[in-house]
């Protein structure tokens, strides 16, 4: 009884123990997932309810405001052309997230299926997939959407697919070892004993085992597209003129901030970092949690 009463009190202070530093994780992570949405959220907001509540057109040309900073009239100033750098900074916010979203989903679908495939069928198509998948990532990602957005004309739909096929790669390496773990489990064994098919098995029992760490991995995926779009647009190969975008404001003003234009690139840059930030730390949140409640 001695006995047994030691080990009880042992395993009590153990865990006892384990909540006492897990508890302070698990807070830091769901600051930090509040924290991200609530951010992401806010630029939403700002993209999609703003213009309603600032009703003006980010195309017209007021050309007594050219290069004005920002005052009373123009609260984040007017570009070279006397354009409204708010009304634009909304407008490219609503394209940038837009086609960063659908990205994102076309990569997230694209890599699912592609590791999916791999880890449920023979072992020969697994490795040959598995061959093909690293001679894709040993082509760095920039290069190919620099060289596809170079040597075609590309819109909305054309940037979004583009986006999502250079970054489906790292989805179907997580995808397939998931799915590799999952296929040993005796559920999934039993679901094959009953005469279930691999689609079957895919979505109803492996997908949903690994929703959890698909969610988490969408939320870098976004930020990771808001990254790339904003750099081609950057660079001149993403959304045109004249149709705004975070990029494209970024790089219009890098050419005027030797001049004193300040707000041409401080707004812009702003925008696209609290949009990485907030998908990063709701990622983070989100991992930082499901590590805490398996770990507890």
């Amino acid at each position: 009884m001695t006995d047994e009463r030691l080990s009880l009190d042992s395993e009590g202070r153990t865990r006892a123990y384990g909540l006492m530093w897990t508890w302070p994780r698990m807070v830091r992570a769901a600051s930090a997932e509040y924290l991200g949405a609530g951010l992401m959220l806010a630029l939403a907001f700002f993209c999609w309810i703003g213009p309603t509540l600032y009703p003006h057109n980010g195309l017209a040309i007021h050309a007594h405001h050219i290069l004005s900073a920002p005052d009373r009239r123009f609260a984040l100033g007017t570009d070279a052309l006397g354009r409204n750098v708010l009304a634009r900074l909304m407008r490219g916010g609503q394209t940038t997230l837009a086609i960063a979203f659908w990205a994102s989903a076309i990569g997230l679908v694209a890599g699912l299926a592609y590791g999916m495939a791999a880890g449920l069928g023979p072992a020969w198509i697994d490795r040959l997939l598995m061959r093909l998948l690293d001679a894709l990532l040993a082509i760095p990602t920039l290069v190919l959407m620099i060289f596809f957005a170079a040597i075609m004309p590309l819109g909305d739909v054309g940037l979004a697919t583009l986006l999502g096929l250079v970054s489906w790669p790292g989805i179907a390496r997580l995808a397939r070892n998931e799915t590799l773990a999952a296929r040993e489990r005796d559920y999934v064994r039993a679901a094959r004993q009953f005469g279930a098919n691999g689609f079957y098995v895919a979505h109803a029992h492996i997908l949903r085992a690994m929703l959890p760490l698909v969610v988490v991995n969408a939320t870098f995926l976004m930020a990771d597209m808001i990254l790339g779009l904003s750099g081609l647009s950057f660079l001149g190969l993403g959304i045109q003129p004249p149709h705004a975008s975070w990029g494209g404001l970024l790089n219009t003003g890098a050419g005027l901030a030797v001049i004193g234009s300040w707000w041409l690139i401080v707004f812009p840059g702003l925008a696209i970092f609290l949009a990485i930030l907030a998908m990063n730390m709701l990622g983070q949140g989100m991992l930082a949690r499901l590590n805490g409640e398996a770990s507890g």
